[in-house]
């Protein structure tokens, strides 16, 4: 693996999936692995779950940690090719790689969508240059259109709560919210579920359909309650309108997870990638519920990370 930006990235899913339980079981069984090396955690964005699991994935490995808070603690980034610097930016984002290439041998960067040019965020203004200028392997901790590492984690939590022959039901739930959210968990969970062994389903209100590129040809139910009909996992999360870019259109129905629809399901497992707005994205009685495995999800995100980091690793000491 040389970088990690997608699920392209990876050549095996369930071989990945499988090394990351392995991990889970002994996250301590390659503490040299990282030894003498450096991974430069670069955060655009706030960041929880992110920045720690990155933080204790990376330290399991034996790698030494930088993490730069760069929207608070760096220059002011200037983005644009050929800009006259003769404004409030300070650094230009090529400058600013190129000294990440001395220090680290590994960058992951987080970088959210601007939402305000489409154009920008589909071709990912910021994630691409640091693709174009890292002379490192880098890897995304969430992208204008992506959150990988969220969806591997994902991935590793549906697979250890399902043991039965047949295919599991996943539907990808939206969900209300106060403000207008990127697409990137959506986007990103839509391609990895497209990769397992699951009967996948989408369903979310008129004028939020995500981007066709992501969910390609998986179903797109507006009607939650049938959506929900038979599912064995569902995946909340809220997303602004795509084709009205970053608009939030008016929803009339109640589209909250309670435990009212839940009872349309097979028992689901709910999940979320967490931070959740309580009783606005889905109730209390859920968050708080048995059904609930949000923060298996969560714990998760440290064995997606360190399977990942342990991959990357494996294509630099082969260099």
């Amino acid at each position: 693996m040389k970088n990690f930006t997608s699920v392209s990235d990876v050549e095996d899913l369930q071989e990945i999936i499988k090394k990351a339980l392995q991990i889970k079981e002994n996250p301590l069984s390659e503490t040299e692995k990282g030894k003498g090396k450096t991974i430069g955690l670069v955060f655009l964005n706030s960041s929880l779950r992110t920045r720690l699991s990155s933080q204790i994935a990376a330290q399991n490995l034996g790698l030494n940690v930088l993490t730069l808070n760069a929207a608070q603690e760096a220059w002011n980034l200037e983005f644009a090719d050929g800009a006259v610097m003769n404004g409030d930016t300070v650094e230009h984002i090529k400058d600013a790689i190129e000294v990440l290439n001395q220090y680290c041998g590994i960058i992951a960067v987080r970088c959210f969508a601007g939402m305000k040019s489409k154009e920008d965020d589909i071709n990912e203004n910021i994630l691409s240059q640091f693709e174009k200028y890292a002379k490192v392997p880098v890897i995304s901790l969430e992208s204008a259109t992506r959150h990988p590492l969220q969806s591997l984690a994902d991935c590793i939590t549906i697979t250890e709560n399902w043991n039965k022959e047949q295919k599991p039901k996943v539907v990808l739930t939206w969900a209300p919210h106060i403000k207008p959210i990127a697409q990137a968990v959506g986007n990103s969970f839509a391609e990895w579920m497209q990769q397992m062994d699951v009967d996948f389903v989408i369903t979310n209100p008129e004028g939020y359909d995500l981007d066709k590129n992501f969910t390609k040809d998986t179903p797109v139910i507006h009607d939650q309650d049938e959506a929900l009909k038979d599912a064995d996992f569902v995946y909340v999360k809220n997303w602004s309108s795509f084709d009205e870019y970053a608009a939030m259109p008016e929803v009339k129905e109640s589209w909250m997870l309670t435990n009212e629809k839940l009872a349309n399901t097979n028992e689901a497992k709910v999940m979320h990638c967490l931070p959740v707005r309580r009783n606005v994205e889905l109730s209390d009685e859920v968050m708080d519920g048995k059904n609930s495995i949000i923060y298996q999800q969560a714990k998760n995100r440290i064995f997606s990370a360190q399977a990942v980091f342990s991959e990357i690793l494996d294509e630099i000491t082969e260099k």
